[in-house]
């Protein structure tokens, strides 16, 4: 079985696919795409909306159209695990995302990934572990230069 590393790569480029060819996500993951993957990139698809208003909210200065779609992808994929997938620690889907943004995109996205992330983290720390919200805490994060 692939690493989870692997899988939620995996995930990340589906979904960046998507962001920029007409076709859908399911088609883009093949046939030998794990279940943890397929959950990964057909749960932040079918959650983009919820997702992007995260990022929206967190991300100071910058519109969600601003941020590049591999950026976007990483921290969809990273959020759905933070607000759906309990057995994932926020500090494992954020450390992910950060990795993966360290191999895939420019010097300064893993500190924007980390600032949107950590922001959401905290939101749902003060919130009592709840669900984060995009009118909730305002979080801090200023986008790559």
């Amino acid at each position: 079985m692939a690493r989870r590393t692997d899988q939620r790569r995996a995930a990340v480029v589906a979904l960046y696919q998507n962001a920029v060819s007409p076709r859908p996500v399911e088609e883009l993951l093949g046939r030998d795409a794990t279940a943890f993957t397929r959950e990964l990139a057909v749960g932040a698809t079918e959650g983009a909306e919820e997702l992007d208003g995260l990022i929206a909210h967190h991300s100071v200065g910058w519109t969600l159209d601003r941020i590049a779609p591999l950026e976007r992808s990483i921290m969809r994929v990273a959020l759905y695990e933070m607000l759906h997938r309990p057995d994932v620690p926020d500090e494992v889907a954020i450390d992910e995302a950060v990795e993966g943004a360290k191999e895939l995109c420019g010097s300064d996205a893993p500190g924007f990934v980390n600032g949107i992330l950590g922001a959401v983290r905290r939101e749902r720390e003060a919130a009592g572990g709840g669900e984060a919200t995009a009118g909730g805490l305002a979080g801090e994060a200023s986008g790559p230069r």
